[in-house]
């Protein structure tokens, strides 16, 4: 009876292990050294990033992206834009000018550097202003992790990121700036 249960069990586990990545099931928006350019709906901003490495494909990542409605008090997007693009192979910092949420990323890869160049989406609402910002984790924890980061406060909002990048190890570890919004409209630029 072992034999036959171990003769079942092998076979499901040559397929469990041979699966192409952490997330089988997920949407990702690009393939492995392919740019991509993601956007949410309007009215929407990203709730979610999730990533997963491969250093057989260039050391790069897969990506794919959730969005959420934010709330119905902040009305529509009144402006939307790409902000600065950050260059491949470096170390970098940015949040969205004028006030703006992250609605969507673009991202180009570069064979040189084994990185990709990154450019925020950006919405704003009115001239609602950010308050209480904080950064996440590192997201991946180490290199070469999986990556997942979901905004778990109803309220909050990706603002931006600051990013490390390991030229040894080619790969990007990320802290998202995360911001709560006034219900109010304000006169200045908060970063």
């Amino acid at each position: 009876m072992a034999s036959v249960l171990l003769l079942w069990v092998l076979p499901c586990l040559a397929m469990v292990s041979g699966q192409p990545n952490y997330f089988p099931d997920e949407h990702w928006v690009n393939r492995y050294r392919q740019g991509f350019n993601f956007q949410c709906p309007h009215g929407e901003v990203i709730a979610a990033v999730r990533s997963y490495f491969n250093k057989d494909e260039g050391s790069d990542r897969l990506w794919t992206f959730d969005c959420q409605a934010t709330p119905v008090g902040m009305g529509e997007p009144t402006e939307c834009w790409w902000d600065d693009i950050q260059r491949a192979g470096m170390e970098w910092y940015s949040t969205c000018s004028k006030n703006g949420l992250v609605a969507g990323v673009q991202s180009q890869y570069f064979s040189a550097v084994l990185d990709r160049e990154w450019q925020f989406y950006c919405c704003r609402y009115s001239r609602r202003c950010p308050y209480s910002c904080w950064m996440t984790n590192e997201v991946p924890t180490y290199y070469h992790e999986e990556g997942d980061m979901v905004v778990e406060n109803y309220g909050y909002f990706i603002r931006g990121a600051g990013t490390t990048f390991s030229g040894v190890l080619r790969d990007r570890k990320w802290k998202y700036v995360m911001c709560r919004m006034t219900d109010f409209d304000c006169d200045f630029e908060n970063l």
